[in-house]
């Protein structure tokens, strides 16, 4: 891997060296945090987790053909190469910044409450229709790690949960365009309020050279320049610089509109995944395409060439009924949004919600409002799966047209789906990702 000899690693993460200095100048093949996946001339990072000590592993890595192991426990004498120091975690994030900065190619960097991830594939989408190599996987160091070396553009999704988390990955990447998707109330566990998110992801922007913000939140179209650097917004309102308007659901099709660019060209196009929100992204994706050089008839067959992608408004259509598999992840406004696309469909709507996590003492409030939600949208039925829905379940079950059932856990739900889905009917599945929601959206294909 280009820059990356051992003498490069070592001194980039502070480390020292413990073995064989013959092998200093040569270059590892490959960077990975799993024990698994090391393979002849890998670095392993011995990164440990909540419950399991890495290091125990990293025999097992020098059996596979490790040629060096990055520890934050002293090993002392061994038959080994190593590099010890004082956070193997940050040792992470230091030789990732040592790659990135090998190359020469543009960063974008997307953040925000909701969004990121298929905010990240249209714009994915976008480049693809002239920059050939590109990445656009999520994991930001073992992302870079992953990058061939003749990538031009890199598309990096990062999320955070605590305070100070932001700076450190946007330290790594350097971001040549930073994106904001919106300030939800994600993590308020750790954020408290939306405030507080919007000073955390702020933190990307800090030495951006473009920032293209979401100029329909509340929060982030107040943003004033940074640096002297005036972030652009995108959105449908008349502030935003690159605008959608026009704006119309074409069911489960997804939703065409017109797409207006900096420079005043438009053009119509079908954005191809339901949802609204997918507008949003579209725009985005032509913010950054523009923002790189592409052409407006570039960016319309970026955007329409979107591929959708398992567990984010993944659409199945079976012989009994069509899916809509958007169970990666939840919070309030992904949900309402996720139910705002179910009422899209032509025939029984069916909305199974599980929990969403790192609500913080807002839990119970947050997931009664999806449930009245629900019933306000007029969904015929919600299944509630998991100790957190019995609010949703209960404020669902208000509703004139709404009826709801609640289950502990997926088999009791996974039991019950002969009795309770009929042929015919269009189902949403969407939890947080800790609740195995794939099994649920598999069982329904199995019927």
């Amino acid at each position: 891997m280009k820059n990356l000899s051992i003498e490069n690693i070592t001194r980039a993460c502070g480390g020292t060296f413990h073995g064989d200095e013959s092998i200093l100048s040569q270059e590892v093949s490959g960077v990975v945090i799993d024990s698994r996946k090391v393979q002849p001339g890998y670095l392993f990072v011995a990164i440990d987790g909540e419950r399991v000590n890495a290091h125990k592993f990293i025999p097992d890595t020098v059996k596979a053909g490790a040629m060096c192991v990055v520890s934050h426990e002293d090993l002392g004498e061994t038959d080994f190469p190593y590099i010890l120091v004082e956070s193997t975690g940050q040792a992470l994030l230091d030789i990732a910044k040592l790659y990135r900065d090998s190359f020469d190619m543009k960063v974008v960097g997307i953040t925000g409450s909701v969004g990121k991830t298929s905010t990240k594939e249209m714009i994915a989408s976008v480049l693809a229709q002239k920059l050939g190599n590109f990445n656009n996987e999520w994991g930001l160091p073992i992302t870079i790690f992953d990058m061939p070396e003749d990538t031009e553009v890199a598309v990096l999704e990062m999320g955070v949960n605590h305070f100070g988390e932001m700076r450190r990955l946007s330290s790594v990447s350097s971001p040549d365009i930073c994106v904001i998707t919106n300030i939800g109330i994600a993590h308020l566990e750790f954020f408290k309020t939306r405030e507080g998110i919007l000073q955390e992801k702020s933190q990307m922007i800090q030495d951006m050279k473009n920032g293209i913000l979401n100029g329909d939140d509340d929060l982030l179209c107040k943003m004033s320049p940074v640096k002297g650097v005036a972030p652009v917004f995108f959105g449908t309102g008349s502030n935003c610089a690159f605008r959608a308007d026009n704006i119309e659901p074409q069911g489960l099709r997804g939703t065409s509109c017109t797409i207006t660019l900096k420079d005043g060209t438009s053009f119509d196009c079908l954005v191809p995944v339901p949802g609204i929100h997918m507008v949003s992204n579209a725009v985005a994706g032509a913010a950054v395409g523009y923002t790189l050089g592409l052409t407006a008839s570039e960016i319309k067959a970026g955007i329409e060439s979107l591929p959708s992608i398992p567990g984010r408004n993944h659409i199945i259509e079976t012989d009994h009924m069509i899916i809509l598999d958007d169970c990666y992840n939840a919070n309030p406004i992904s949900m309402k949004a996720s139910i705002d696309v179910l009422n899209m469909a032509i025939g029984r709507k069916v909305a199974v919600l599980g929990n969403m996590g790192e609500l913080g003492d807002t839990a119970e409030v947050l997931h009664a409002e999806v449930g009245t939600y629900a019933a306000q949208q007029n969904v015929d039925l919600v299944c509630g799966i998991g100790d957190l829905t019995h609010a949703l379940v209960e404020e669902a079950s208000r509703g004139t047209h709404t009826q709801a059932f609640w289950f502990a856990d997926n088999e009791s739900f996974i039991q019950a789906i002969p009795d309770i889905i009929k042929d015919g009917d269009n189902v949403l599945v969407k939890a947080s990702h800790g609740m195995n929601f794939p099994q649920i959206v598999h069982a329904l294909e199995e019927l």
